[in-house]
C-alpha cells in the first residue's frame, strides 16, 4: 500500500517566526510610519515663521499695514498646514487639527491682501474672540492626538503668543473705541486738513509763544515749562500728528510737512503772530524748518539742546527717498504690532507708538529742511545746551546754531541733560528763562543778554 504523505512546510531559518498569511497585517516590507512628531513640529512652525518674514520683505507685497499682515498671516498659515500634511503622511500620530488654524489664517490673510483696509476693519472685530477660540481648541486636540513630549513643549509656547495677541487685539479694540469717544478737557481740535491736531493756549500777551516737544513727545511732556512762560505771555503747546489727542497722519510727517500743518492749526485757531517758536529735541529742527517756510511769522528762536540739522542743506528741497520701500515697510509693521496691544503696554497708544516710529524714519529728511534756514538776521535766538551727558562735537552744533543770528544767546546750563530740560524742575525752568528773555527781547526790540 502506497503511502502518500503530506508536503511538508519549510521550516523557517533558525531566528526568524513564520510568515503570517493573516489578512489582518501588513504585507510584509509595509514598515509602520513611526516618523519623529517633535522634529516635523519644529521645522513645520521654523516654516511658517520663515515664510512669513519673505512673504513681509518680498517687493510685489504693497507696504501697506493690511497687505504685510495679510502676508504674515499666509506664511503662518503654510506652516500650519505643513504640519497637518506632513504628520499625516509620515508618523503615525496624525495632527489633523493643525488643518483649522492653516484655513483661519490662509483666508484671513487672502481677505486682508486683496480686500485691504476694509477687510481689516472687519476683521480687528471678528479675529480676536475667533482666535480665542480656535487656540482652545487646538489645545484639546493636541493634548489628544501629539503624544510627543518635544512636540508640545513647542507648541505650548505658540498658544500662549496667540492667546496674548488675541487678549491684546480685544483690549486694543476697545481702549481705541474709548479713546474716540473721549475728548479733551481743556483746548480744542482744529481740523488742518484730513487730520485734527490738538492745541491748548494759555496765558496772555505778546508775543505768543508756540512749543515744539522733542522726538515722541507731545503737549503734557512740557507741563513743567508750560506755567512759568504764561505768567508772562500767551503760550501755546499742542500734539503733534497721531500723539496725545491729535489724529493720525495719512501723508509722511517729515520737518515740511509738520511745519505745514502748525502754521495751519495756528491761522485756523487765530493766533496772531508772529510768534516766538520754541524746541527741545527733535522739536529744535520743527522750528528751525518753520521760521525757513515762513520767516515773516517768526519774530523769535529758542532752541533747546535742539538736534543740530544737516550739515549738507543742498538736498533740502529733494524728494524723501524709500526706492525699495523698506521704510514704509518699517513703518506698517510697527502699525500692525501696534493692533496687538504692544503700545498699551509702552504706556503709548499705537497711533503715538506710529507717529514716533515715523518720526525717527523721518529724521534724515527732517534735519535737511531745518538746514534751510541759513540766516535769522537780526532777530533774537536763544540756545539752551546741556552741560552733561552730551557726546563729543554736540557742543560745536550748538555753537553754529547761535551763530544763525547776531542777536544771539548761547549758555550751556551746568548739570542739565538733553532730557532733564523737561524732566526736572530747575532745567525746566531754566528753559522757561530763556524763552521768557526771548520774548522779552522781541517785546522791547533789543538785544538778548548771555
Amino acid at each position: 500500500m502506497t503511502i502518500i504523505s503530506a508536503p511538508q512546510q519549510e521550516s523557517a531559518p533558525s531566528g526568524t517566526s513564520p510568515v503570517s498569511t493573516s489578512p489582518d497585517r501588513p504585507p510584509a516590507g509595509n514598515l509602520s510610519r513611526k516618523g519623529h512628531p517633535g522634529w516635523i513640529v519644529a521645522g513645520s512652525l521654523a516654516t511658517g515663521v520663515l515664510a512669513a518674514f519673505l512673504l513681509a520683505v518680498a517687493p510685489f507685497i504693497p507696504a501697506t499695514e493690511s497687505s504685510l499682515t495679510g502676508a504674515i498671516l499666509l506664511g503662518l498659515g503654510l506652516g500650519w498646514a505643513m504640519l497637518a500634511v506632513v504628520s499625516v503622511r509620515l508618523t503615525d500620530q496624525p495632527q489633523k487639527w493643525a488643518a483649522a488654524p492653516a484655513l483661519f489664517m490662509g483666508f484671513g490673510g487672502l481677505l486682508l491682501l486683496v480686500l485691504g483696509a476694509p477687510a481689516q476693519e472687519v476683521l480687528v472685530l471678528v479675529w480676536p474672540p475667533a482666535l480665542l477660540v480656535l487656540v482652545a481648541w487646538m489645545i484639546l486636540h493636541t493634548n489628544r492626538q501629539l503624544h510627543s513630549s518635544g512636540g508640545r513643549i513647542l507648541l505650548y509656547p505658540v498658544f500662549v503668543l496667540l492667546t496674548l495677541a488675541s487678549v491684546g487685539s480685544s483690549f486694543e479694540t476697545v481702549s481705541a473705541a474709548a479713546g474716540a469717544a473721549a475728548s479733551p478737557a481743556q483746548g480744542q481740535l482744529i481740523d488742518v486738513g484730513g487730520h485734527r491736531l490738538y492745541l491748548n493756549c494759555t496765558g496772555s500777551g505778546s508775543p505768543t509763544v508756540v512749543l515744539e516737544p522733542g522726538a515722541g513727545g507731545m503737549s503734557s511732556d512740557l507741563g513743567l515749562i508750560t506755567p512759568a512762560i504764561a505768567r508772562d505771555t500767551r503760550v501755546c503747546v499742542y500734539d503733534r500728528a497721531g500723539r496725545g489727542w491729535s489724529d493720525p497722519a495719512s501723508t509722511p510727517q517729515d520737518g515740511a510737512q509738520i511745519a505745514t500743518d502748525l502754521h495751519t492749526l495756528l491761522q485756523r485757531a487765530d493766533i496772531p503772530g508772529p510768534y516766538v517758536l520754541a524746541g527741545h529735541s527733535f522739536g529744535g529742527l520743527y522750528a528751525l524748518t518753520f521760521a525757513a517756510h515762513y520767516p515773516e511769522d517768526v519774530a523769535g528762536l529758542v532752541l533747546v539742546d535742539s538736534t543740530p540739522p544737516a550739515s549738507d542743506p543742498g538736498s533740502v528741497h529733494g524728494p524723501r527717498t524709500d526706492a525699495d520701500g523698506t521704510l514704509n515697510r518699517v513703518s506698517a509693521l510697527v502699525s500692525s504690532a501696534a493692533q496687538l496691544g504692544i503700545g498699551r503696554l509702552l504706556g503709548v497708544t499705537p497711533s503715538h507708538l506710529i507717529s514716533t516710529t515715523e518720526e525717527y524714519i523721518q529724521g534724515g529728511s527732517s534735519a535737511q529742511q531745518a538746514a534751510g534756514l541759513t540766516d535769522f538776521t537780526d532777530r533774537p535766538l536763544a540756545v539752551l545746551t546741556a552741560g552733561a551727558g552730551s557726546q563729543p562735537g554736540w557742543n560745536a552744533s550748538q555753537e553754529a546754531l547761535a551763530s544763525l543770528s547776531t542777536n544771539t544767546s548761547h549758555r550751556i546750563i551746568q548739570g542739565a541733560t538733553h532730557a532733564s530740560f523737561v524732566a526736572d524742575q530747575e532745567h525746566a525752568a531754566a528753559a522757561a528763562r530763556g524763552i521768557t528773555d526771548v520774548v522779552s527781547a522781541v517785546r522791547n526790540t533789543s538785544p538778548l543778554m548771555p
